[in-house]
């Protein structure tokens, strides 16, 4: 408000001193000719609440001023003031209207006023344009903060997208790493708890079988030390020279290690047989990575929930030809029971295996088999590595 009187008693000043300095030829000011000038000044102390009212307000006293004989350079200054205040105020189309009818009102004015002889005045062509003058600046300022505004909320738009992606990332790298550990350690303490029991039973009675077993503890043991290390390196994002060199010496497992993975779980009751049909077509490493945990989660259930005595792992990769095949993946063993494998106990192998298989285009399916025992069936989509999609 403060702003405003100051403005408001500026424009007085320099609208009063142009009232008093006539213009040769036209009327001297009067009584009413200063009262003309403080109605102006009053509708103009309203331009920020109600800038059309103060525009109507003081282009009426310019039009007073004109039919009553005054003339002056500055005398049409409040109403440029609410001119510009309407259209940076308001809206294109509200500019627009406004721009027409001062236009027009100025241009009635000038010619009404022009009829009488002997008074200087401008041409009527002059006097409609320069109404248009505030409004095309008030128009250019509006829009020029309309266009920064867009921008500033474009950019804080994008900085909330950015942050979505990067705890969406967070959250997805977390789902990775929770897998990964959960495949490493679940697996291992089985293998090691299952080949630690056949030791313990065979311990007496029969100690070369015990010490295998142990061997197969320690083999066990030092696979999952291999794993976590190799995990962890990645986990810490190391730049330097030995970083790259552990993550390059412990690569992701293949399918060329199911063999070893089969020996590893085969334990005590249970026999696990391997019918792989690998031939020399080159697999990308992710999917060859999830093929390998799904056959160690797999396995690994059956272990810890099956009670089986036997389980078959089957291994199928896409024949010869373009296109894109799929890797055929499947775990079934005679065990009884599904409650602990269908997701009930609260474990996340099933979860993990579906997410895997997810992660790289593929499904999985798992449940009883038809003829007794537990099946896990996975297809994982393959393009050959060297093809273009």
């Amino acid at each position: 408000m403060i702003r405003t009187a100051l403005l408001v008693v500026g424009v007085g000043c320099l609208t009063a001193a142009d009232l008093v300095a006539n213009v040769r030829g036209t009327r001297e000011d009067d009584w009413f000719s200063w009262l003309v000038l403080g109605g102006s000044l009053a509708g103009l102390l309203v331009y920020r609440l109600r800038p059309v009212l103060a525009a109507v307000v003081t282009g009426a006293g310019v039009a007073v001023w004109t039919l009553y004989g005054h003339i002056g350079e500055l005398l049409n200054l409040p109403v440029m003031i609410a001119l510009y205040s309407v259209a940076e105020r308001g809206g294109r189309r509200r500019t627009v209207r406004t721009a027409v009818v001062a236009s027009v009102a100025s241009g009635i004015v000038a010619v009404v006023s022009g009829q009488e002889e002997g008074r200087p005045f401008p041409s009527p062509v002059m006097e409609m344009i320069w109404p248009l003058v505030p409004l095309l600046l008030g128009e250019v300022v509006r829009g020029r903060r309309e266009l920064t505004a867009y921008y500033a909320e474009r950019a804080r738009r994008a900085e909330r997208e950015r942050e979505l992606e990067a705890a969406r990332r967070v959250r997805a790298e977390r789902v990775r790493i929770a897998r990964e550990v959960h495949d490493i350690v679940a697996h291992t303490v089985s293998a090691m708890t299952v080949q630690a029991g056949v030791a313990l039973d065979a311990l007496d009675r029969r100690p070369e079988l015990a010490r295998s077993a142990l061997r197969q503890v320690r083999a066990s043991g030092r696979e999952a030390v291999r794993e976590l290390r190799a995990t962890v390196t990645v986990l810490r994002d190391d730049d330097s020279r030995e970083g790259a060199e552990a993550s390059a010496a412990e690569p992701a497992p293949g399918l060329d290690q199911l063999e070893e993975l089969v020996d590893r779980m085969a334990a005590g009751r249970l026999r696990v047989t391997l019918d792989a049909e690998t031939g020399d077509r080159a697999l990308p490493p992710v999917v060859e990575l999830a093929a390998y945990r799904i056959v160690q989660e797999a396995l690994t259930n059956v272990l810890r929930h099956a009670n089986a005595r036997q389980a078959t792992v089957a291994v199928r990769q896409p024949g010869p030809g373009p296109g894109r095949g799929s890797l055929l993946v499947e775990v079934v063993d005679d065990g009884r029971g599904t409650g602990a494998r269908d997701g009930a106990g609260g474990g996340f192998g099933l979860v993990g295996m579906r997410e895997r298989a997810a992660a790289v285009g593929g499904t999985l399916e798992c449940g009883p088999a038809p003829g007794g025992g537990f099946r896990v069936r996975a297809e994982l989509p393959v393009l050959p590595v060297g093809e273009g999609a």
